[in-house]
């Protein structure tokens, strides 16, 4: 059966360049072996990507024996779940820049997120195509 995304829609490929999603197929699916939720497609920001690194996880550097090439602000990536919430809530708490929580495809993002964060939220952090 094809995976959802938020919309209710066939779920679209998140990125491709760079390769993301846990199985490196360019979706943010669903995965038994996948422990940090890889099922929210966000666009990369500076604020997060530094936030993240304070945080204990570089996105930035590569990676290459876990086929990690680093991010770049405006890269696509199927972000752990957590990461995300954890970002929403700094800004909210810590009055971090709102960009610090990075923008939300909502196409190629999966509905299995919704048990965590509500589609209202998301669409407010949606990220909006050129």
């Amino acid at each position: 059966m094809t995976e959802q995304n938020v919309l209710g829609e066939a779920l679209a490929d998140c990125s491709t360049d760079p390769m993301t999603g846990v199985k490196r197929d360019g979706c943010c699916g669903t995965h038994p072996d996948d422990q940090g939720r890889h099922e929210l497609c966000a666009v990369m920001t500076d604020e997060f990507l530094t936030f993240s690194k304070q945080r204990g996880n570089d996105l930035i550097t590569p990676r290459p024996e876990f086929q990690f090439p680093g991010l770049d602000p405006g890269d696509r990536w199927c972000l752990c779940l957590g990461r995300w919430v954890e970002a929403l809530e700094a800004t909210r708490e810590q009055r971090l820049p709102e960009t610090t929580v990075p923008p939300v495809v909502l196409a190629a993002t999966n509905e299995s997120v919704l048990d965590t964060v509500e589609l209202e939220t998301l669409k407010a952090h949606a990220y909006d195509e050129p």
